[in-house]
């Protein structure tokens, strides 16, 4: 493959390989011999853990990632967000919500061209200098997923089969679940392999959703420590080489860029096994917070949202509901806030501070002591924007989720009522910097946090760093 005559005497250039959900412990240690490229960057550069935001999920991190503005900033909370202070309105968290720049909006108005592929909220498509295909939210190839709209036709002709997300990726048949994740991955990188070879650019970030999805898929059959894991079993090394293989692919990029290219490897949070899940509105409901009308029946599962539309929640004497996810949200009924609220006003720190403290202290299945930290949005955010949780809670530091529906009959739950799951999602993700130019001599950089990376993509690229930004140039 050779390089157009402007990659030879234009200035420097910055390309990130995003990787969802990658997890440090198996890059740093468990497979590093196993992934050269990804070692030998190690080696001539800098690396180590990337402290996530919170909630540390893939929407919002990638737009505080790039922002190096906050969610309470940004106004996102998850991929579903209260749309207002009613009861049953959510929207989800597409571009249209990310009203703070990223790092392509700078580099525009520096005049320098970005490629962007994949990147978390991005969809719909907004204008930059250069070229966009949207995020794993695009609904199909029949929408409008590439900047200039033009564009998407020579996507297609690259890759006919181009998919943005796995369909039905959760699902207990994984023969079928391995084979689309690689034919997903495989189709974007036939798009990146033609745009690095042809297309004039200053920074080029693809994001792939595909680490994310095996990990979910096939945490179980290669962590002896997930409670569903059972050695021998013909998956063991699915996870193992899926890394492999994107290891070699940036190998393949790595020949055919500039030699003094900069090269980021980045993933927005990490990775770890599920244990199970707290029914947090069963808990909810228990213990007098949450006001029902009508008994879920025990092994029918329902949701919150459902027996609100069928007038079983009463919510003048609701005190407080939850939303289910990696992480649990908690509503509180607020007088004067929300249509029925309940909770007057003075009273608001004190009955967000009690139901904090017993969200603390549930135990795990057979009674012992879970690490769960509950955290206020005005305590960890510059800015609280939009309509916040109330709280925000990690269960056993991550390592069981919040299950929103209801009719479980127990608190715990070793099932995930939204479809097969294995692991969940860790506060650190990872980082590997190389730059031709200062290379470094493998020293790991302690406390590097997410909102760190806008501003040092900025620097290297020689565009001033916005004062908004949370974040610091770190490398």
């Amino acid at each position: 493959m050779k390089l157009p005559s402007f990659f030879r005497r234009s200035p420097r250039r910055l390309f990130v390989f995003g990787l969802d959900c990658a997890a440090p412990e198996l890059v740093f240690e468990r497979w590093r011999d196993d992934l050269p490229t990804l070692s030998r960057l190690m080696r001539q550069g800098y690396w180590g853990r990337l402290r996530s935001c919170i909630p540390a999920i893939t929407v919002p991190a990638w737009s505080v990632m790039l922002s190096s503005r906050d969610p309470g900033v940004l106004g996102i909370y998850g991929f579903r967000n209260r749309a207002d202070t009613s009861y049953d309105r959510m929207v989800t968290a597409t571009s249209e919500h990310v009203r703070a720049p990223r790092v392509w909006d700078y580099l525009s108005e520096a005049g320098k061209r970005s490629i962007v592929i994949g990147v978390p909220q991005t969809f719909p498509v907004k204008p930059l200098n250069g070229l966009l295909i949207s995020d794993f939210l695009t609904p199909g190839r029949h929408s409008p997923f590439s900047y200039p709209p033009q564009f998407k036709e020579e996507v297609l002709r690259i890759a006919p089969d181009y998919e943005f997300d796995v369909p039905d990726f959760r699902t207990d048949d994984k023969a079928y679940l391995l084979d689309q994740i690689y034919a997903m991955t495989n189709a974007r990188f036939k798009v990146v392999d033609a745009l690095i070879a042809r297309e004039k650019w200053d920074f080029f970030i693809v994001m792939e959703i595909g680490v994310d999805r095996i990990h979910h898929g096939f945490w179980s059959h290669h962590d002896p420590q997930h409670l569903r894991y059972q050695a021998g079993n013909p998956y063991e090394r699915a996870i193992h080489d899926y890394y492999v293989h994107l290891d070699r692919k940036l190998g393949e990029w790595l020949a055919v860029l500039p030699k003094d290219t900069i090269v980021l490897v980045v993933s927005d949070h990490g990775a770890q096994r599920m244990d199970g899940g707290v029914c947090l509105n069963e808990w909810l409901w228990r213990e007098g917070y949450l006001s029902l009308r009508q008994i879920p029946e025990t092994g029918k599962l329902v949701t919150l949202e459902q027996l609100s539309a069928q007038g079983a929640v009463d919510w003048s004497r609701t005190l407080a509901w939850g939303s289910g996810g990696y992480y649990g949200r908690v509503f509180l009924n607020v007088k004067g806030r929300e249509p029925q609220g309940v909770i007057a006003p003075a009273d608001y720190e004190a009955v967000r501070d009690a139901l904090a403290a017993k969200l603390a202290a549930i135990p795990d299945h057979r009674g012992r002591p879970m690490r769960t930290r509950v955290f206020k949005p005005q305590d960890i955010y510059q800015q609280v924007n939009g309509v916040a949780p109330d709280l925000i809670v990690y269960f056993n530091d991550l390592f069981w989720r919040s299950v929103g529906s209801l009719g479980h009959g127990a608190i715990h739950t070793f099932s995930n009522d939204t479809g097969p799951d294995d692991c969940n999602h860790a506060e650190d993700g990872l980082f590997i910097w190389h730059d031709p130019r200062r290379p470094g001599d493998g020293q790991q950089i302690e406390g590097a946090q997410i909102m760190d990376i806008a501003p040092s993509i900025l620097r290297a690229l020689g565009v001033d760093i916005p004062p908004v930004m949370q974040g610091h140039a770190r490398f």
